[in-house]
Order: C-alpha cells, then structure tokens, then sequence
C-alpha cells in the first residue's frame, strides 16, 4: 500500500506563510470548515454556545466561528480540528440540521497586521465599502475572478476562504497585492 503524506492546499508538508513589511501572511490548514443549514421549520441551534451570526455577521465563541452564508446558512469553522471529524460533531451540537464537511474544499489564508495595512490591502484586493470588512464582519465577494468568502476576524486579522482547487492563485494574489503594497509604502 502506498504510504500517503498529507500536504496543505499550497502542496507543501508545513503552511506557507511570508511577511511583506507590516503584513504577514499564512496559511490555516488546521481550520475545519462545515456547512450548516436548517432544515423547514427548524429553529437555529446554538452549536457549542456558538448564536449564529445575521447577514454580514462573523460570531466567535469557545474555539468556534460561524459567518452567514444565506438565508438559514452558515459556515462554522473549528480552529485546530481540521483532521478531526468536525462535521460530525458539529451534527451533534446541531441537531435536525443539515451538516456538510467542508474543510478538504477550501483553503483558508490569514493576513495579519495593524488595521491601517490591512485595510489598505483590502482596498486592492476586493471592491467592497470599508464597512462590509470591518472587524466582526463576513462576506462573499469576488478577488481576482476567485469567489471567496473573507472575514475580519479582529482589527489585525483578515482571512480568506477560498476553493482549494484556487489555492496557488489567491496565494500569489494575497502575496503580490500585500508585497506591491510594502513597495508603495517605502517610496
């Protein structure tokens, strides 16, 4: 049997992360990432004492987030359970919702920072009203003809989530947006 060696979505052994100036960038393979859904005429759970977010909304509590994807969706992520079956326990804290495993899908990448770099990134990575990225704040938009989904997780952190098969592309977009910035920045 061939012995199989697991690899991050940027394809090495180890995350990928680069400093450009006051920015860094890495990226999170250990985030798990679950879909979850209502089902007609259920209430919305609470998973893990997690209150699911409204439009717009990214909700943290005891190691879980959960940012609004729809209406009566969500996605929940679980920092550190990327090789665990977060799905299933999701299901558990979620009961009579529909739970899909997501994490093998997406890649999530991280930009650090003081939130002045930050936002100047985002400036030159989505078009979007600096409200829409504020900290607390999630949504789906459109980075280099890449759907993703970014959250401001706090005023020194950005993550994007974007489809694994992409991961390569939103890599080089993140670094060369982040790397032309720290040029503008020195001149």
């Amino acid at each position: 049997m061939t012995d199989l060696i697991p690899m991050t979505a940027l394809g090495g052994a180890a995350p990928r992360s680069r400093r450009h100036g006051a920015l860094s960038l890495v990226e999170r393979p250990d985030i798990a990432l679950a879909s979850l859904a209502l089902r007609r005429g259920a209430v919305a759970p609470a998973p893990g004492g997690l209150v699911l977010p409204g439009p717009g909304g990214l909700a943290s509590a005891d190691g879980l987030a959960a940012f609004w994807t729809g209406p009566g969706q969500w996605m929940v992520e679980a920092a550190g359970q990327a090789e665990a079956d977060f799905a299933a326990a999701l299901a558990a804290m979620a009961p009579g919702c529909s739970v899909t495993e997501q994490t093998d899908g997406w890649a999530c990448f991280e930009v650090a920072g003081d939130a002045a770099a930050l936002e100047a990134l985002a400036e030159r990575l989505v078009n979007l009203p600096a409200a829409a990225l504020a900290p607390g704040r999630a949504t789906r938009t459109v980075l280099h003809h890449m759907g993703v989904f970014a959250l401001r997780r706090d005023p020194g952190c950005l993550a994007l989530w974007g489809m694994r098969s992409a991961a390569g592309s939103l890599w080089h977009a993140l670094d060369q947006a982040a790397l032309r910035l720290t040029a503008f920045d020195e001149t």
